[in-house]
């Protein structure tokens, strides 16, 4: 997948802008084991994802309203 899909497909379900997405930089992260999670723990790097939940304060998202809907 591209980065121009990428940005397209959040784009597309988020209901945001392309140019907000690009703005926030999504990218695909691989899925980490514990060990990673330790490893993670004692280097001097910074994480490489956000919580964007978080980050938002959790202000509802759109994507959070769809999938109320599926579940309720």
């Amino acid at each position: 997948m591209t980065q121009n899909e990428i940005v397209s497909a959040v784009a597309r379900v988020t209901g945001e802008d392309v140019s907000e997405i690009r703005r926030r930089g999504f990218s695909i992260v691989e899925p980490y084991s514990m060990k990673d999670e330790l490893d993670a723990e004692n280097s001097s790097f910074p994480s490489q994802a956000i919580d964007w939940d978080g980050a938002d304060l959790g202000q509802p998202s759109p994507i959070a309203a769809e999938l109320d809907a599926l579940f309720c």
